[in-house]
């Protein structure tokens, strides 16, 4: 046998890049269930493993200014956290937390005996047809589906944790983003309308400053919530029962939300997607069954708000050094931006 070179020891003692976990994991024998086979997706902050009946993410080595997945530990903290959060509204999908581990003997393995190199949050998988997002795209929701929707959204709102964020840092949040808004959505390199971008961000501006007294009042009033943070039509499953995951666990700050804001911006997710009333029926829904008046001005504001912070998300891909789909984002922006104004324009 001949002697392993300096380089080769080298090679062994070096701990796996996350080429080398994808590549792992890519693969149907990296799993306890061994499926069939694996397909994984890509996300800007993690890759999704869906093998057979399980599904395993693994979050990227990342830095933003919104959050830090640069270190081992700091994924594991935010695995656990994803785990822990979304069994708030998914408690019977999140199976817990896995190491993945590496030896030189074993190599990489999942919940191995070696050494923890990164760590993935493991979970049953969902129908994909029992989405919402699919159900709108092939005209299958009803009221029952809306109707269980608003009880299941209720119910984890009236229970919800009460945030302890201050009246004034909860207004003053929209504004820190609006102008985080103004600066990427005004650059000249994207590809928007910039005869009515400005003048779309001036009227959200306007509503922003005389609408922030009624802001602050829903911190006042105890309606601020440790909401899901994330709530879209591709993170909620008609199954029973209703599993809402994926919550937004990197960011406490990010999660604490108006439930009126919440239903908003899900309400413009759909309304992306083709069903426009979605949101306003939501809206008056679960009001009701929270016994209270629904604050409809305020809820056009927060739509409007959030499309353009998904338009600006949108285009900001592109400030990436290699984006994905780099063709998909200009004209998506610019589908948020009209619904930004229709959401202004409802609330005029």
């Amino acid at each position: 046998m001949e002697p392993i070179s300096h380089n080769q020891a080298r090679a062994v003692r070096a701990p796996p890049s996350t080429a080398d976990k994808v590549r792992y994991l890519s693969a149907p024998g990296a799993y306890p269930n061994v499926p069939v086979s694996v397909s994984v997706l890509e996300t800007h902050m993690s890759y999704v493993f869906l093998a057979g009946d399980r599904v395993y993410k693994l979050k990227k080595p990342v830095r933003y200014p919104f959050l830090d997945f640069s270190t081992i530990k700091a994924r594991e903290h935010n695995c656990r956290e994803e785990a822990r959060l979304n069994r708030r509204l998914a408690a019977d999908i999140y199976l817990g937390v896995v190491p993945l581990t590496f030896s030189a003997a074993q190599g990489l393995a999942l919940g191995g005996d070696g050494e923890a190199v990164d760590w993935l949050v493991a979970m049953h998988r969902l129908p994909r047809e029992a989405m919402l997002d699919r159900l709108i795209a092939e005209d299958r929701l009803t009221t029952a589906h809306i109707d269980a929707l608003s009880e299941t959204l209720a119910d984890f709102y009236r229970h919800a944790e009460r945030s302890s964020i201050g009246a004034e840092d909860y207004a003053l949040r929209f504004f820190r983003e609006q102008e985080k808004n103004r600066d990427i959505l005004t650059r000249r390199d994207f590809a928007l309308d910039h005869g009515r971008t400005p003048i779309l961000l001036d009227l959200l501006d306007a509503r922003l400053s005389e609408s922030r007294a009624q802001l602050q009042e829903r911190v006042l009033a105890g309606r601020i919530v440790d909401g899901h943070g994330d709530l879209r039509p591709e993170h909620i499953c008609f199954r029973d029962p209703i599993a809402i995951f994926d919550c937004l666990e990197f960011n406490a700050e990010l999660r604490q939300v108006d439930p009126f804001d919440e239903l908003a911006y899900l309400g413009v997710e759909c309304a992306l997607i083709g069903a426009k009333t979605i949101g306003a029926k939501l809206v008056d829904k679960v009001a009701q069954r929270l016994s209270i008046e629904p604050p409809w001005r305020l809820v056009s504001l927060y739509a409007a708000w959030r499309a353009t912070l998904r338009a600006r998300q949108s285009v900001a891909h592109l400030l990436d050094a290699t984006p994905r789909e780099p063709a998909k984002w200009e004209p998506l922006a610019t589908r948020y931006l009209n619904l930004a104004q229709s959401a202004l324009a409802a609330g005029a």
